[in-house]
């Protein structure tokens, strides 16, 4: 069995056309997005971030903004 070879910009855009019909687009981009990689490096910003701040010091702020965001 032979099958023609598409250029992968042509699956890619077939594909996202799909998505974006079955999930509309909200959800396609959620979807696509589990598949990006991101960029810098969490472990070192995250020291950074938290780097005087206790447990109890994040999960204060953690309540404070749900509190507000209410």
């Amino acid at each position: 069995m032979i099958t023609d070879v598409r250029p992968l910009i042509e699956v890619n855009q077939q594909a996202i056309s799909l998505l974006y019909k079955e999930l509309g687009v909200v959800d396609a981009v959620r979807f696509l997005k589990q598949f990006t990689q991101g960029f810098g490096n969490y472990t070192q910003e995250r020291e950074v971030i938290f780097a005087d701040k206790s447990l109890d010091d994040i999960v204060d702020e953690i309540k404070k903004r749900r509190k507000t965001e209410q």
